[in-house]
């Protein structure tokens, strides 16, 4: 180690002493494992560093985005944060390149030395989900396995699992960036009305009629369309279409939700509906590339858990998980899961520029001078 007062080199700065001594695996040192075995073990070594960089950024982004009030210029620096985010999924999906370099014999040579052990275990990956806001009723939905209750099963096992469980549980306990992402849209200016405005409740009812109303008449002139050019039986077609026309109104409606939470959820959809029809305003620019973003980095980890199965398939097969889980079939069914789903679900009611309500006041949404 560096002198007391002495100028840091790069090893000492990254502590590089320590951090290459971590690669030995349940063996006295790294020495005694074959080169497939260290391979795997720095592969998923580098994936729990990232893990932690992503908890870093997802905090930060959610601890900006919490506040009673979010300035303008607050709005930059989370999408910056979630952008980081972002690209680290970008690469931690191609790192798969890597893992899949190691064939299925490689693997059973040492494979049965991690049982019990499990990336089903990964606490920083449960911790990620759970900042996040994935609940619990859909977790546990999932391949009747719920990763969590194992990490509680498991905790007793070592000091690391208790630590491990610990850092669950508080991960429990913190607001998600799906309730901090609510807040601040239940916050947005719809024709110029806030929350806190008088009338307010009738300003977001119209607008939200007129929309439909709107919605409806281009569903209508679409089915008329494709019945002349003989594109489905009319019958048939209506029928889908008004479908989907009950599907949006349902959705607006936030008929889909208790009673209790139903009037805030409608503004929430209503504020997601106006940031994506009207994003080409100034006010409404860094909103609709923050909602952008946050669309983004659940795509990017539904095609990592979906990369993750692939990868998983190719060098294992279906086998049972180490950790007793059903392996690849579970992999497969996480990429099911939707966090954001106010936000995907919006862009199926999305109008054309020329379709949508006018404004009451552009003025509103301008840039300052």
């Amino acid at each position: 180690m560096a002198k007391q007062g002495s100028a840091p080199t790069y090893w000492d700065y990254l502590k590089l002493d320590r951090l290459l001594q971590l690669q030995n695996g349940m063996e006295p040192d790294d020495a005694r494992l074959a080169s497939d075995e260290l391979h795997f073990i720095v592969v998923h070594q580098i994936y729990e560093l990232w893990f932690k960089l992503v908890l870093r950024e997802l905090r930060q982004g959610r601890d900006q985005l919490a506040a009673p009030r979010v300035p303008e210029e607050t709005l930059p620096h989370v999408v910056h944060h979630l952008r980081r985010v972002n690209e680290i999924l970008k690469l931690a999906a191609d790192q798969f390149r890597v893992v899949e370099t190691l064939t299925p014999q490689d693997f059973l040579d040492f494979r049965d030395k991690l049982v019990p052990a499990s990336g089903f275990q990964s606490f920083q990956m449960r911790e990620i989900e759970l900042l996040l806001g994935l609940e619990e009723e859909q977790r546990r939905a999932i391949g009747g396995s719920d990763p969590i209750d194992h990490i509680r099963k498991m905790a007793h096992e070592s000091p690391g699992g208790r630590d491990a469980w610990a850092r669950v549980e508080a991960a429990r306990q913190e607001k998600t960036l799906r309730s901090a992402l609510h807040d601040w849209l239940h916050r947005t200016p719809i024709q110029a009305s806030a929350p806190s405005d008088p009338g307010d409740a009738a300003v977001v009812d119209a607008f939200m009629r007129e929309y439909m109303a709107a919605f409806e008449e281009q569903h209508g002139a679409q089915t008329e369309h494709l019945v002349q050019a003989g594109l489905g039986s009319a019958g048939a077609l209506r029928d889908r279409f008004e479908s989907n026309v009950r599907r949006a109104r349902e959705f607006l409606l936030a008929e889909d939700v208790t009673e209790n939470q139903r009037e805030r959820r409608r503004r929430i959809r209503a504020g997601i509906l106006f940031i994506e029809s009207y994003r080409d305003l100034p006010l409404l620019a860094w909103p609709r590339l923050l909602v952008d973003t946050i669309v983004e980095l659940e795509e990017l980890l539904v095609i990592w858990r979906s990369r993750h199965a692939r990868m998983a398939e190719r060098v294992i097969g279906r086998r049972v998980g180490t950790g007793g889980s059903p392996g690849v079939d579970y992999l497969d069914q996480t990429a099911q899961y939707r966090i954001f789903v106010d936000l995907w679900s919006v862009r199926t009611l999305l109008l054309p520029r020329e379709a949508l309500p006018a404004l009451r006041d552009p003025t509103f949404y301008g840039f300052a001078v």
